[in-house]
């Protein structure tokens, strides 16, 4: 019965009537007339649905997932058998290509002018688009079709179209199917603009049900794994990435603007180098050896610089084997710049001029909402080194223990209240350093109150094995990073050029990251427990075709790696990182 009441709906009218008067007769009987006035020749099942008892509307919404299977296939099958009819009356529902004349906003900005109720007869266009609603009333049916650039009404009148055309409107298409249509123009009496067809053809005929119109696709989870769907079902997921193409058109435009240009560096290499990253690791069969995707591009940008160019970027994508939240996705696309002959001081300009211009670009203004909070881009921004930003926050000056950590760790332990057996003990007493400690204050206190634009600089050497000493302070490195909205958007140093001073640092790295392995391996861990980004369970091996290459000698540097998806969602409001990737990672479905 379901299917043969599916089937009646797509035949007679269209999808948006039939479920609005499938809700209605949870009201009783005016729905009831209302089902009757648009379905025709079915008054057996109008009367049939009249004296059934009305569903509590709940239970519409709250239908099992076996149900809605069913209905699905139900419809489903149900097309099929349409895509077999008009085979078989010579129509293929599947077209090669439609030749237009106009986009849907093209005829909305071109035709505003018109009075209601005008009909253009002399013009001529073409159009294609998606069926989203249809209406239909006995010899007159209205569709409102969507295209790349909007939407805009068909208005199909019965003597405007042959017989065979008219019967095909009302047998055949279904909301979801893919049109192309040709006509005039008219405005309505009711100040619709819409192209008053005199021929349509079916370009793609559709199998599967959209979404109901008016609860959409709710699912987060089943919008981010069909991403194809939530965006017919929100049109306004698109201009997501739209915006996000407008900025990396304008990071391109702003690097070349200043004289840098663009180069691909590998995404399988040797060694996984550039940060501190659980990597991805694969297997090369021909080679037999493992491979790892990369986790950082700087290693071979930095060799282009040992080459000789002297300003070169390049936006990839980034592949991190570690955990996935709001703000972490396994891979990820960045921009890493680096200049010769420069410090760390020219890169915070060009942070400040590349998310500037994004801006503009995207908002045409400095001052921007995110997630109800205002953001300031205007510059300049504000810059403040960590020792400040940790002693402003806790009253901890970390100048003061020198070499101590152990004084260091007490101090943390009595101004914050950190208790024994809590966990942010444990995170501290991991800490082999001064630096790591306050490195550790700084991201569990100060790291979030970070909202408008802010520059941190100077970090310990300890934790910046790639940035060069600070020429003032012993202990640090030209180094900062740029926080907006508490969260990390960009990093920089004045980059090592000393070779044997690289080196000693990778060592030393590595020799934590083994300390750090050791002491997890000697833990009992229940079954329960995933890895995640805490995890040092891999391997760190030294790159020693990057060192060779300083060895031959990099000029003095800057470099910095921005975040573009953290940027986009800064820029489009979005609250999670998976808004603004298209096809986020996610986990399995049970």
């Amino acid at each position: 019965m379901e299917a043969l009441r599916v089937w009646r709906a797509s035949s007679n009218l269209l999808g948006f009537a039939a479920s609005r008067a499938a809700a209605g007769t949870a009201k009783g009987a005016p729905a009831a007339r209302a089902l009757c006035l648009h379905i025709r020749c079915c008054s057996q099942a109008a009367a049939a649905a009249t004296k059934s008892p009305p569903p509590p509307p709940q239970d519409r919404r709250r239908r099992s997932a076996s149900s809605s299977t069913s209905d699905r296939e139900s419809i489903r099958a149900i097309r099929l058998k349409k895509v077999e009819e008009l085979r078989g009356k010579g129509h293929e529902p599947y077209a090669y290509r439609w030749d237009r004349t106009h986009t849907t906003k093209e005829l909305q900005d071109g035709y505003t002018h018109l009075e209601n109720g005008e009909v253009c007869a002399e013009v001529a266009v073409s159009i294609a688009g998606r069926i989203v609603a249809r209406r239909a009333f006995g010899k007159l049916v209205f569709m409102t079709i969507r295209d790349d650039s909007g939407t805009i009404q068909l208005y199909c009148e019965k003597e405007n179209l042959t017989e065979e055309q008219f019967e095909q409107l009302k047998t055949f298409i279904d909301i979801g199917d893919i049109i192309g249509a040709n006509g005039s123009i008219k405005k309505t009496e009711k100040g619709e603009l819409s192209v008053y067809v005199k021929f349509f053809e079916i370009l793609t005929k559709s199998l599967l049900p959209l979404p109901d119109k008016y609860h959409g696709l709710t699912d987060v989870d089943k919008r981010y794994r069909q991403r194809y769907v939530d965006m017919i079902a929100n049109p306004e997921v698109a201009d997501v990435f739209r915006s996000r193409a407008k900025v990396v058109s304008e990071i391109r435009k702003t690097m070349e603007s200043f004289g840098f240009i663009e180069v691909e560096t590998p995404v399988l290499q040797g060694a996984a180098g550039g940060a501190e990253a659980r990597p991805f690791i694969t297997h090369h069969n021909s080679l037999q050896r493992d491979l790892y995707l990369r986790i950082a591009t700087e290693l071979h940008l930095k060799r282009m610089l040992v080459g000789g160019l002297e300003k070169v970027y390049e936006i990839g994508r980034i592949f991190r084997n570690e955990g996935i939240s709001t703000r972490h996705n396994p891979e990820f696309t960045t921009i890493e710049m680096y200049e010769a002959y420069s410090d760390y001081e020219s890169m915070m300009n060009m942070a400040e001029e590349i998310i500037t211009r994004c801006a503009m670009a995207t908002h045409g203004k400095l001052k921007i909402d995110y997630q109800g909070t205002e953001i300031s881009l205007k510059r300049p921004w504000r810059r403040e080194t960590m020792h400040y930003l940790v002693k402003e926050a806790t009253g901890i000056d970390f100048n003061s223990f020198g070499e101590d950590v152990e004084s260091a760790k007490n101090a943390v332990k009595g101004v914050l209240g950190i208790k024994t057996e809590s966990s942010e003990n444990i995170s501290l007493q991991a800490c082999s350093s001064v630096g790591h400690v306050l490195n550790e204050v700084f991201e569990t206190v100060v790291e979030s109150s970070l909202v408008q634009p802010t520059f941190v600089l100077d970090y310990p050497i300890e934790i910046s094995p790639l940035a060069k000493p600070h020429r003032r302070y012993a202990g640090l490195t030209e180094r900062f990073e740029l926080f907006i909205c508490g969260r990390e958007i960009g990093n920089a140093f004045s980059e090592l050029t000393d070779p044997i001073d690289q080196r000693r640092r990778f060592e030393n790295q590595i020799k934590q990251h083994n300390a750090k392995r050791a002491a997890m391996n000697k833990e009992v861990k229940s079954p329960e427990v995933k890895d995640d980004e805490d995890d040092f369970s891999y391997e760190v091996s030294l790159d020693e075709d990057f060192l060779t290459s300083l060895e031959y000698g990099m000029p003095p540097s800057s470099g910095m790696g921005l975040g573009i998806d953290r940027l986009v969602m800064l820029l489009t409001n979005s609250a999670s990182i998976r808004d603004v990737i298209a096809f986020p990672v996610l986990k399995i479905q049970q």
